[in-house]
């Protein structure tokens, strides 16, 4: 599956959970990220200090359990 092309023509149902799951999300940081997979990343990467293979892993995850 193509989580990167899923997550973006989805990304406006999906940001609401995205808010709720990383909850130190602002809606700036949303804004910024707009769809983008790697920015998601990237972002939760920061925000919460892991590697970026965790932050990956927790994306996929997240998007695997619609």
């Amino acid at each position: 599956m193509d989580f990167k092309g899923l997550f973006q023509s989805q990304w406006k149902q999906l940001r609401g959970k995205v808010k709720e799951k990383w909850g130190e999300l602002t809606d700036d940081d949303l804004d910024k990220v707009n769809g983008q997979f790697d920015q998601l990343v990237g972002m939760i990467q920061e925000k919460y200090e892991i590697t970026r293979a965790k932050a990956e892993k927790e994306v996929n995850e997240f998007l695997t359990e619609k």
